[in-house]
């Protein structure tokens, strides 16, 4: 593609990259990437994918924002307290980069709609903060054969991980990895728990890397594996994900 003078100078430390080059940047202008929540995750991640250049950016989340939300969600601000967040970080994308087309969804992501929503998208980065939603999104995601770049928080550490069972014999799905959700009262959120701000800003950071590095072809996809972070000690650990052949979403059992 032509870029336009704006557009060189705007992405030039891109397109300097050998790795990345004019191809690479054309390849994330042309992106159409899917935002599963607008809070701790999804707000440094839906920044740095806008300001790299991602063309179509959707954002899905019900919530509005309130100002406990602020310590974490960067992309929001004390003026937008009361506003959807879909509204609210397509308000800041748009600040940020004009070349990106963002829609946004003012609901959540649930059985009935997960499909046809996924379906407009080439890839889709998962930051919601409950396990059903999560198996919700990777099932969709199995089905449609989209690529699924999916991050979650604790209060002082995180995972990322990437599932593309289509993209090769043996790799496995979010539900190979977590068959069902665990009980409500088992599970929590940062509302529950507490989070230091930062691990949110560094573990949505990295996932943006990854959905930018499956995108662009750049260094070695984290699919098979879950890469863990304990921000404490400054720790990772990178972890084997063995596909399950019984898994009902992508293996036998389906």
């Amino acid at each position: 593609m032509d870029f336009t003078d704006e557009q060189l100078e705007r992405y030039a430390r891109h397109i300097i990259l050998k790795e990345v080059g004019g191809t690479g940047q054309a390849k994330l202008l042309g992106s159409k990437v899917l935002v599963v929540g607008a809070g701790g995750l999804g707000a440094p991640m839906l920044m740095y994918l806008a300001a790299a250049g991602v063309g179509t950016i959707g954002i899905i989340d019900d919530d509005v924002v309130e100002l406990s939300n602020l310590q974490r969600q960067v992309i929001h601000t004390t003026e937008n307290i009361g506003k959807a967040k879909v509204e609210s970080a397509a308000e800041a994308i748009r600040a940020l980069n004009p070349d990106v087309n963002v829609k946004v969804y003012q609901h959540r992501i649930t059985l009935a709609n997960a499909r046809q929503i996924i379906a407009d998208y080439d890839l889709v980065a998962d930051g919601c903060d409950n396990f059903k939603t999560r198996l919700i999104v990777s099932d969709g995601c199995v089905a449609l054969e989209k690529t699924l770049v999916s991050a979650a928080l604790g209060p002082y550490e995180g995972q990322v991980a990437t599932f593309k069972p289509h993209a090769g014999e043996g790799l496995p799905c979010y539900r190979c990895f977590l068959p069902e959700a665990p009980p409500e009262r088992e599970a929590g959120t940062c509302a529950d728990f507490g989070i230091l701000g930062a691990v949110a800003g560094m573990l949505g950071t990295m996932q943006a890397l990854e959905v930018l590095k499956e995108i662009t072809g750049v260094g070695e996809s984290l699919a098979g594996k879950i890469l863990l972070v304990d921000t404490l000690d400054m720790t990772t650990r990178k972890i084997g994900l063995p596909k399950d052949p019984k898994c009902r979403a992508c293996g036998e059992g389906r």
